[in-house]
């Protein structure tokens, strides 16, 4: 993997997150020739740079996907970008379905014409399981913006630059996540909340998401959509592993507030309305190519992933199928 990414230069959409601060750490041990950080929170990227003590090879740049401008000077001379920026929040993006959808949906459009017209080899985008069969604004817009990706491959003028997305669960302590708001409120209140119970998520560690971003990135070669194999758990169920593992000697109890607008019941890393043309399989993680290539009548041949198999569907990849609590405990 380090011959990927040594003396390469790497931009991160939205890296100064959880996800893309962790992605940072990782590829500065591949000897980047530099690696550029895009995001839009002042403070954070300051302190990013103090905790790493300002590497010679890492830019920080102040600028949104949304700018047009901004991200075509970002993109200037870049081999590999990881778009991680997004909207996430699920209650946000209800209340904003607008700016969701300019962050999520214009905004990647950004990258992929600023990626286009810099002729970036590679481009990976971070997507979510709310994009299979959305019932929310973060999941449309998603599922929008894996759509534009996987196109981009095959309406660019120019060709070189080649397009694919990961898509996975919820990312354990990750900004924004549920572990942390618990934490934060069994120590405040002595008492966390939790949605539904019996709703079923899945969960990978922040380290998992990191490598299996870096990995997508060295199997890429034309559209692909990377899903990791992940284990899933019972809220209500993840809320006890908590307090146990974490909170063992203190009486916090559990509040039940129900649902939220655009909560599903159970999530879904790959169903068959994905309509893969191609699908490939190996212990971990499945890669598939969605059939819009059909659409430019491509001949496509499925190229050589190593240690993979092809398969002929996946069928419904579930949270309430997968349910594992002896890893969602180590991951916690």
């Amino acid at each position: 993997m380090n011959s990927e990414f040594k003396d390469k230069i790497i931009l991160i959409t939205g890296g100064t997150g959880s996800i893309g601060s962790n992605l940072t750490e990782m590829i500065l041990k591949h000897e980047p020739r530099q690696l550029r950080i895009l995001s839009r929170n002042e403070g954070n990227q300051y302190e990013f740079l103090e905790r790493l003590k300002h590497p010679k090879n890492l830019r920080i740049l102040i600028g949104d996907i949304r700018d047009r401008d901004r991200i075509e000077y970002a993109f200037k001379n870049v081999d590999i970008v990881i778009h991680a920026a997004a909207m996430k929040q699920v209650p946000l993006c209800e209340y904003n379905p607008f700016e969701a959808i300019k962050t999520n949906i214009i905004g990647s459009q950004n990258i992929i014409d600023a990626a286009i017209n810099n002729e970036v080899k590679k481009v990976l985008a971070v997507s979510t399981d709310k994009s299979v069969h959305p019932t929310s604004i973060m999941g449309v817009s998603k599922l929008m913006m894996e759509k534009i990706f996987t196109n981009a491959n095959w309406s660019s003028p120019k060709g070189h630059t080649r397009f694919a997305c990961v898509r996975f669960g919820n990312v354990a302590w990750s900004h924004g996540s549920v572990l942390p708001i618990w934490d934060k409120q069994a120590k405040e209140k002595g008492i966390i909340s939790v949605t539904n119970p019996d709703m079923t998520r899945f969960i990978m560690s922040v380290n998992q998401a990191s490598f299996f971003i870096l990995r997508s990135i060295e199997l890429m070669q034309l559209g692909e959509i990377f899903v990791p194999k992940m284990p899933s758990i019972r809220i209500g169920d993840l809320a006890r592993l908590f307090l146990k593992k974490h909170y063992t000697a203190k009486d916090i109890s559990i509040n039940v507030e129900g649902s939220r607008i655009g909560d599903k019941i159970h999530e879904e890393l790959v169903d068959d309305s994905d309509r893969a043309g191609y699908i490939l399989e190996n212990k971990d993680m499945y890669i598939f190519i969605p059939r819009s290539l059909e659409l430019y009548n491509h001949q496509y041949n499925a190229p050589d992933y190593p240690g993979c198999k092809k398969i002929s569907s996946i069928g419904n990849y579930s949270s309430n199928e997968h349910i594992d609590l002896e890893k969602i405990e180590q991951i916690i």
